[in-house]
């Protein structure tokens, strides 16, 4: 039995350092060009070259998203990117082009690819021909069930790693190739820019009655025709590695550094308890409770176990039972030098996840601020105070407060 690699989205430095505290075995993230997410920060090239640094450091490896389909006149600027990022010490790319993925075997031929769900690789006869050209890994369609996984392992070389998405938001079209987006907005999906179309509330006209609303809904919210739902499969952890899948991806490149931290450590520990006891494997409560800490629309598991309910239909929106309040930066006993987010006050019963990845629950007891004074809330985002505490809270630790 192989453990499986965890690996975590990370859409600027803040991201990539909590994915790297949290567990995460490898991170992928994007470029200034050629990536899927251009609402994202994203890392120019010295980012880059720090990012690399801290992984390895840390034992953690990079893999760099060059994964849309460029065209004609994008062509020209591949080769020095290629370059670039290989000298930056990235350990793979992630390519959905085969022509980019000639140019990456070419251009950075000590980097691994690896090939894009993009791809819509959905057999082991395509797996097998991308083994071939060069790919020593595979993220595999979303549209595939437990079984046809277990199929596609079981027919292609050891060699060959399958890469599959285990949680975060699904996209409504094939392996991501959408262009509801392009028409709608002139945002193209396929190069990163998708306006998310889908999550839209829609309702009816009729063409010979000008401005004439007819309520045509799905419910008292409105109509939501394309609004998935998100995939955790954090529950089937023994399914998953009995499949055959090599690296666990958590989606979320667009997502919170409180996303990456709480989602990475959630799938780091279930692993981890896993692989102590396979045949005696129990998730703990407190681990699926974790993925009910940040914000998200319903869950299921989307293609795993066949069809099932996938799609929101009571709002665009997200669940939310959480709000981070602040990052604890030193501590020194009962009292933490933190950096505040959003509001709280004296008296609050706080959540706590460490970097040790076991979430407990503090008091707080009192506030100074920067000036010295007590003061009975924390109202000012990104100001520095200390925190009396009736228990210590490990540097580097999230602070959260459960919404009323």
């Amino acid at each position: 039995m192989i453990k499986p690699e965890i690996l975590a989205p990370a859409g600027d430095f803040e991201c990539l350092s909590s994915a790297v505290k949290f567990g995460a075995d490898a991170v992928f993230l994007a470029g200034k060009q050629f990536g899927m997410r251009t609402a994202s920060k994203n890392f120019d090239l010295d980012e880059l070259k720090k990012a690399c640094e801290l992984a390895h450091m840390n034992g953690v490896k990079i893999h760099l998203t060059c994964n849309t389909l460029p065209r004609n006149d994008e062509l020209a600027a591949l080769p020095s990117f290629l370059e670039a990022s290989a000298d930056a010490g990235v350990d793979a790319f992630i390519i959905a082009d085969v022509g980019v993925m000639e140019m990456a075997k070419k251009y950075a031929p000590s980097v691994a690819i690896h090939v894009s769900t993009q791809a819509g690789i959905t057999n082991f006869a395509t797996a097998n021909t991308l083994y071939n050209m060069g790919a020593s890994r595979v993220v595999l369609a979303r549209e595939l069930s437990l079984e046809e996984i277990a199929g596609i392992r079981a027919n292609t070389p050891s060699e060959l790693e399958i890469e599959c998405f285990v949680h975060g938001a699904m996209c409504v079209s094939f392996s991501g190739r959408c262009l509801i987006s392009s028409y709608m907005t002139g945002r193209d999906a396929n190069r990163g820019d998708c306006a998310q179309p889908c999550r839209w509330k829609y309702h009816l006209f009729e063409e010979n009655r000008d401005g004439q609303f007819f309520p045509v809904e799905e419910n008292d919210q409105g109509t939501f025709l394309y609004n998935s739902r998100d995939l955790c499969m954090i529950e089937h952890i023994p399914e998953l590695v009995k499949a055959g899948i090599s690296s666990f991806k958590i989606e979320g490149r667009a997502k919170s550094s409180y996303y990456v931290s709480v989602i990475t450590n959630a799938y780091r520990h279930a692993v981890n308890e896993y692989m102590k006891n396979p045949e005696g494997f129990v998730l703990p409560d407190w681990i699926k409770e974790e993925t009910e800490k940040i914000s998200h629309r319903e869950y299921n598991t989307g293609f795993y176990f066949g069809s099932e309910p996938g799609q929101v239909t009571a709002n665009g929106g997200y669940i939310r039972h959480y709000d981070v309040v602040a990052f604890c930066e030193t501590s020194d006993g009962f009292t933490a030098k933190i950096t505040q987010r959003n509001k709280f006050f004296t008296g609050d019963t706080l959540d706590i996840l460490p970097p040790s990845g076991i979430p407990f629950n503090v008091k707080c007891l009192g506030l100074i601020n920067e000036n010295g004074e007590s003061v009975e809330s924390a109202p000012h985002a990104m100001e520095k105070l200390l925190m009396r505490t009736d228990a210590e809270i490990p540097a580097g630790s999230v602070i959260r407060k459960k919404k009323k």
